[in-house]
């Protein structure tokens, strides 16, 4: 059972980075990016191509910069040549496609006997049997600082802005093009960051490995906001990571029942689906209970 629970939240962490990047494109900024499975994979392959180098530890930088780049083409293509959000992320992605396959030289880049920032902990002693779980969770809760504290700044601020009123910040004589290219690549940053850890941790990169990584991260979105609710921006990314780790626990769970593997995705399909219509779920139960007691008030007169 401990090692159910290990698994299950070193599996929520190694994937929060890839809701807390939607946190900031589709509930901050209010776009649909989809250029998340792509530059999931892309993270992963700069980052087995560092580690095969012997740089496991600037693989990380380097795989957030890389996905960043992706993040700044897909704003390119939404805010200076006029394409739809949605398809921009789609043009992206499939691009990204080809690109991942020429950075790792093969769909499947194998780590195994390299060294990555797990092995190190593993041998520098660090944390015992949890070394995996600490690096991770240590990576994730440092980065989700810098973006609470990002967005508090005054360029922050701006984004933040952009996603409730764009016109608004075009009038206040803030480049809405600035703030939502900035915005796409901290946020793919992210996702990067995501993709290069789950590479090391599973010592290996394929480039089919990011397929419906949008859908889980908007899952674990979703039940981050449902559980613990929106207000500052400190208890809205807690509520991200909660989310992921909850999602994880829940998918272990399955595992647990003795689901079988072939039923695994319909499992995550029940889950994701559950999730996204929780809160309008929420809302209709909350709104028979206000009839119901209507209807007894009136009825008791």
């Amino acid at each position: 059972m401990l090692i159910i629970i290990q698994t299950a939240l070193e599996a929520g962490f190694l994937y929060a980075p890839i809701a807390l990047a939607l946190f900031l494109s589709f509930s901050i900024l209010d776009i649909a990016d989809m250029t998340t499975d792509g530059a999931f994979v892309l993270g992963g392959a700069v980052s087995a191509v560092c580690c095969v180098a012997g740089h496991p530890v600037l693989a990380l930088p380097a795989a957030m910069l890389a996905a960043a780049a992706a993040g700044f083409i897909t704003a390119f293509l939404q805010t200076r040549l006029g394409v739809p959000s949605i398809l921009a992320g789609i043009v992206t992605n499939i691009g990204l496609y080809s690109i991942n396959l020429m950075v790792m030289g093969t769909s499947n880049l194998s780590l195994f006997q390299m060294e990555t920032i797990y092995t190190m902990a593993r041998a520098s002693g660090f944390a015992g049997s949890w070394y995996k779980l600490a690096v991770t969770a240590l990576a994730v809760v440092l980065v989700a600082a810098l973006l609470v504290l990002f967005l508090g700044t005054r360029l922050g601020l701006s984004i933040r802005a952009t996603g409730d009123n764009a016109d608004m910040v075009r009038a206040s004589s803030i480049d809405p093009t600035f703030t939502i290219t900035v915005g796409l690549c901290v946020a793919n940053a992210m996702t990067g960051l995501s993709g290069a850890m789950v590479a090391q941790y599973n010592t290996y990169a394929d480039v089919n490995s990011g397929t419906g990584m949008v859908v889980l991260a908007l899952a674990a979105l979703v039940i981050g906001e449902t559980l613990i609710g929106k207000g500052s921006m400190l208890r809205r990314a807690v509520g991200v990571l909660a989310g992921s780790v909850i999602y994880r626990f829940i998918y272990a769970a399955a595992l647990r029942a003795n689901v079988p593997a072939d039923y695994m995705k319909l499992v995550s399909a029940v889950i994701v689906g559950v999730a996204i219509a929780a809160p309008t779920v929420r809302k209709w139960a909350a709104f028979q209970m206000q009839k119901r007691r209507a209807a007894a008030r009136k009825g008791g007169r």
